[in-house]
C-alpha cells in the first residue's frame, strides 16, 4: 500500500521524478511515431530560429510553439494509456476520450503553424 505521509521529499523526490520522466521519454521515443516526428520537428526548428533574423523573444516563441505540440502529444498518449488500461473493449466514451486527445494535438499543430506564420510575416 502507498503511504501518502512517507513520500520522498527534497532531492530524493527530484531524483525519482527525473528517473520517471526519463523512463517516459524512452517509452515514447520507442513506441510513438508521432512523438518521434514532433521531436524531429523540434530538432529542425531550433537551428532554423537561429538562422532567421528575428528577436530572441520571437525565437523563444517559435520554439515554444513546437514544444507545445510535443506537450500535447504527451498528454494525448497519457489519455490513450489510461483508456487502454481501463479496458480494451470498444466503448463510445473511450473512443471519445481518444478522439478529443487527437483533436488537442491537431489544434496544437494548427496553433504552431499560425505562430510560425505570424512571426515570419
Amino acid at each position: 500500500m502507498f503511504d501518502v505521509n512517507n513520500k520522498p521529499k527534497g532531492l530524493v523526490r527530484i531524483y525519482r521524478a527525473t528517473l520517471n520522466s526519463a523512463r517516459a521519454f524512452k517509452w515514447l521515443f520507442s513506441n510513438e511515431s508521432a512523438f518521434r516526428q514532433e521531436l524531429l520537428l523540434l530538432v529542425l526548428a531550433v537551428p532554423v530560429t537561429f538562422w532567421l533574423n528575428i528577436s530572441i523573444t520571437q525565437q523563444i516563441i517559435l520554439i515554444l510553439a513546437v514544444l507545445f505540440v510535443i506537450f500535447t502529444e504527451i498528454v494525448n498518449t497519457a489519455i490513450e494509456a489510461v483508456v487502454d488500461r481501463v479496458g480494451l473493449e470498444i466503448h463510445p466514451l473511450s473512443g471519445l476520450a481518444k478522439d478529443l486527445g487527437s483533436l488537442a494535438v491537431g489544434l496544437s499543430l494548427i496553433m504552431a503553424v499560425l505562430v510560425w506564420i505570424a512571426v515570419l510575416i
